[in-house]
């Protein structure tokens, strides 16, 4: 397992909802919360690793020793949104890239937990920001689409090197071709069916 960096495809592909939890699911949760942990990151969505299954997980202090900050999301969705905030987001996904990104400050949110009981949480700050963040990611969006015009020109020459890096790999038969990596999505999704 391993972050997959923009502007591969599945990070602009909507997730299909979960429809199974079994062990093999909380092998991937527990190898996800390991990458993410890893790579200094605070939360990770499941197509950030290649996987088109509604599911992130999070951590807002980052510390793989705070087990009682880590959480699970299957199938979150997000009920209220409140008040507005702008704060500097990165993503594993667009690493080094940092800008400021507008979210609500108040979201209150339900997700299906690991043992199948229906999850509601109600988060400001921090937290709020990362759950936006990641189920934006299960959606397609990245923080990026989510930048003023201004503040996207002021990284869109770090996206075309990351878009000329994609491309020269793909040619090198590092990445498969997007023909290829659409086929591995669907056979992906339909192994949780």
């Amino acid at each position: 397992m391993k972050v997959l960096n923009y502007p591969h495809p599945i990070l602009k592909y909507k997730c299909k909802p979960v429809q199974r939890i079994d062990q093999e699911l909380r092998d991937i949760v527990g190898e996800m919360f390991q990458l993410m942990y890893e790579t200094q990151g605070v939360g990770l969505a499941a197509n950030q690793v290649g996987l088109p299954y509604r599911l992130f997980v999070m951590n807002a202090s980052g510390d793989h020793e705070k087990k009682e900050e880590e959480y699970i999301f299957v199938n979150p969705i997000i009920l209220k949104k409140n008040g507005k905030s702008k704060d500097s987001e990165g993503c594993l996904s667009f690493p080094g890239i940092h800008a400021d990104v507008i979210r609500p400050e108040f979201i209150e949110v339900e997700s299906i937990a690991l043992n199948g009981d229906v999850q509601h949480f109600q988060w400001t700050g921090r937290p709020a920001r990362i759950v936006q963040h990641e189920t934006d990611h299960l959606d397609g969006i990245g923080f990026v689409d989510r930048l003023s015009q201004t503040a996207l020109l002021g990284i869109k020459d770090e996206l075309e090197d990351m878009k000329m890096v994609f491309a020269s790999n793909q040619q090198r038969g590092f990445i498969p071709s997007e023909t290829e990596i659409i086929q591995e999505i669907k056979k992906l999704e339909c192994l949780r069916c």
